[in-house]
């Protein structure tokens, strides 16, 4: 089963550390990666670039309305996501509490939703359609 973990950065936190103690975060941050990887539960991963970077795009008044930024103010920044291959919930949260940035800031853990189904039966009700 997969799971998408996103990891959040305490930019205050983060700001406390000199540069070395953060670049110390960062290889510990990966070698337990690495760990992950070994242990098969790693599926993907990456950093994310920062709200500076970002686009929300909402549906308003019939039309798409883009916006620079995140939708939502907040201390915290979206630093990462991380697909694992865990058992269940239970061992998708005990495998990222033993990531060390945990102590950076939050983790969520979501479970990946197959729509494999969802998919199949569109498709039909759309070639239904085109006859």
């Amino acid at each position: 089963m997969q799971f998408l973990c996103f990891g959040y950065l305490d930019e205050k936190k983060w700001a406390t550390l000199s540069p070395g103690e953060q670049n110390d975060m960062i290889d510990r941050c990966f070698s337990f990666d690495e760990v992950l990887k070994k242990e098969g539960h790693w599926a993907w991963g990456n950093g994310i670039q920062g709200p500076e970077h970002c686009a929300t795009l909402q549906f308003k008044d019939g039309k798409v309305v883009v916006t620079d930024g995140p939708y939502a103010e907040t201390k915290e920044l979206l630093g990462g996501l991380l697909v694992l291959e865990a058992q269940d919930r239970a061992q998708a949260i005990q495998l990222i509490s033993r990531h060390p940035g945990v102590q950076m800031g939050r983790w969520e853990i979501r479970p990946v939703q197959d729509i494999t189904p969802m998919v199949r039966e569109s498709e039909q009700r759309r070639a239904a359609k085109k006859k």
